[in-house]
């Protein structure tokens, strides 16, 4: 349903290593950026895998509240590597890798809060 999305970050640069280092167990990197200079006003950076961005962040104008993404992962040790590597980038924990069987029996998943407050969650669905 949805192609890609995106949200402005306080400190771009931050950001951008956060994410850098919290998507690499998942398997996501940059896939595209684009810099001030190409838009003549702001830079952003979209991740994704197989040359497609889907998750964008750019620096702007932040909105008031945070927003929740669920990031798909394929393992539940992706999780895991998920959890550890944004603690280590900065992340604030906000809830560590677990079934969550309120969801349903394997929905495994770790939820982190990024520089800027945003629920950030890796999810598994598979038994392993």
């Amino acid at each position: 349903m949805i192609d890609h999305f995106g949200f402005p970050v306080r400190d771009y640069r931050r950001s951008r290593a956060f994410y850098d280092q919290a998507l690499t167990p998942l398997g996501y990197s940059v896939q595209k950026e684009v810099t001030r200079e190409m838009t003549g006003g702001s830079a952003h950076c979209g991740y994704g895998a197989d040359g497609r961005p889907q998750f964008w962040i750019g620096d702007g104008e932040t909105r008031e509240g945070r927003f929740h993404i669920a990031f798909v992962a394929k393992s539940r040790k992706a999780v895991d590597a998920f959890h550890a590597a944004a603690l280590t980038a900065g992340a604030r924990d906000n809830g560590p890798p677990g079934i969550r069987a309120h969801y349903h029996p394997n929905y495994y998943a770790a939820f982190v809060l990024d520089p800027d407050g945003h629920n950030i969650e890796a999810v598994c669905h598979q038994t392993g």
